[in-house]
């Protein structure tokens, strides 16, 4: 911490070192082809709307830059987009991330340059990329603002950008605080969750932001006792059974689809 008492990058840094995403699913050796093939079909399992929304194979060709490769588990969107003929860079606040994409990586036989970065001083000139995808990173950095400024820089003009963050206004929020079960990385220095007003403020540089809500109740893997069996019974059941038009703007992620 900072002597003013605010989390640094030192903090944020040092927090994913120790802390990868959803480890806990695979019973597969770290490193191991089992191990990055469960967290591909558990990232999806979780995250099945990433396919419908981005179009991964869309980039052939193009310079494609993920910010944060190592939230969704060793590179697995990037690794997408690689499979798909883009150009692949992939940039992670954590040393301990940036190996585990490499050993990805490399056991599928794809490029990609994945450099140990901060997100806030992104290592490249200005206007680089086609396509900037931050998924499950700004929510999490000290400085929410110096990132997007990041992204916007390195991005092309006419260039898109894919961001993720959580929804202060979401079944799962509330979920988390009627059940006493602490959100996941509720420890992590810095947490935010966003109303959708905040999330188009925080991207008001763009000429184009589209925000689409998502992430919804699926059955949890992570959760056990009679609080994960009440959950992956009723709970997961009961709320999907509802028309997405009355909770559509409850769901736990705000993407947002930007265009500079």
């Amino acid at each position: 911490m900072s002597p003013q008492g605010a989390p640094t990058t030192a903090d944020v840094r040092d927090y994913w070192n120790r802390h990868i995403h959803d480890l806990e699913i695979t019973k597969h050796p770290v490193g191991s082809p089992g191990f990055f093939a469960d967290l591909d079909q558990y990232h999806f399992e979780k995250l099945h709307h990433l396919l419908r929304l981005v179009d991964f194979d869309g980039y052939r060709g193009q310079m494609v830059l993920d910010v944060g490769c190592g939230a969704g588990g060793a590179g697995t969107d990037l690794m997408r987009f690689a499979r798909g003929g883009a150009i692949v860079t992939g940039v992670d606040i954590s040393s301990s991330a940036i190996a585990l994409a490499r050993q990805n990586f490399e056991q599928q036989h794809l490029a990609a340059d994945l450099r140990e970065a901060d997100g806030e001083r992104l290592p490249f000139e200005a206007a680089t990329f086609d396509l900037v995808y931050a998924h499950g990173v700004v929510q999490y950095t000290a400085s929410d603002a110096t990132l997007v400024a990041e992204c916007v820089r390195v991005l092309k003009p006419g260039g898109e950008a894919v961001f993720q963050v959580y929804n202060r206004v979401s079944w799962l929020n509330a979920l988390s605080k009627l059940m006493k079960v602490p959100l996941e990385h509720a420890g992590a220095p810095v947490l935010k969750k966003y109303s959708a007003a905040e999330f188009r403020t925080l991207l008001n540089s763009f000429r184009e932001v589209r925000l689409v809500e998502e992430r919804f109740p699926v059955k949890s893997r992570l959760h056990g006792g009679w609080k994960g069996v009440l959950f992956n019974t009723f709970f997961v059941g009961t709320f999907n059974a509802l028309p997405r038009s009355m909770v559509r703007r409850f769901g736990w992620h705000l993407l947002a689809f930007c265009k500079k």
